[in-house]
């Protein structure tokens, strides 16, 4: 064998443990990854119930109705689509209409979401970038002030 089938051989090979390894990377990363939906991609998509999903945007407007031994409904909207949540259990102290949220729960029939899972923003300013891009996509958000259309800031 000359050297110069000996150096192909070694780059071939470095070239499929390479290969081999991000494929096994990529493979126990997809099992872990959990996606976000905005309220739009959840009527689009149609997902079926059951299904457990991770969804984000705003709390809409006067939609928060809290009930007994702690539980909430309340809808997530993203100016298209509102998707209605339940929840039992403490929200964060930063929960409030208008706000951004992220729910992870299961769709049950109907389109309701069974949360399991609340978070709010945590200060004035933030918000998920998903949030943002799904608020950007419905024409809700306005890129020069960081805020939503309307002037409410975040």
């Amino acid at each position: 064998m000359t050297r110069k089938q000996r150096r192909l051989i070694l780059i071939g090979g470095s070239i499929g443990v390479l290969g081999l390894a991000i494929g096994l990377v990529l493979n126990a990363l997809s099992g872990s990854i959990v996606f976000f939906n905005s309220p739009t991609d959840i009527k689009e998509k149609q997902i079926a119930a059951g299904t457990r999903v991770r969804i984000g945007g705003l709390v809409k407007d006067g939609s928060v109705q809290r009930g007994d031994n702690l539980r909430i409904r309340f809808e997530v909207t993203d100016g298209k689509n509102d998707v209605p949540v339940k929840f039992q259990g403490i929200v964060p102290d930063l929960f409030r209409e208008g706000q951004g949220v992220v729910a992870e729960g299961k769709l049950e029939p109907g389109g309701i979401l069974d949360a399991d899972t609340v978070l709010a923003k945590h200060d004035e300013r933030y918000m998920p970038k998903e949030v943002v891009d799904a608020l950007k996509k419905s024409g809700r958000w306005e890129e020069s002030e960081g805020r939503l259309a309307g002037g409410k800031t975040p």
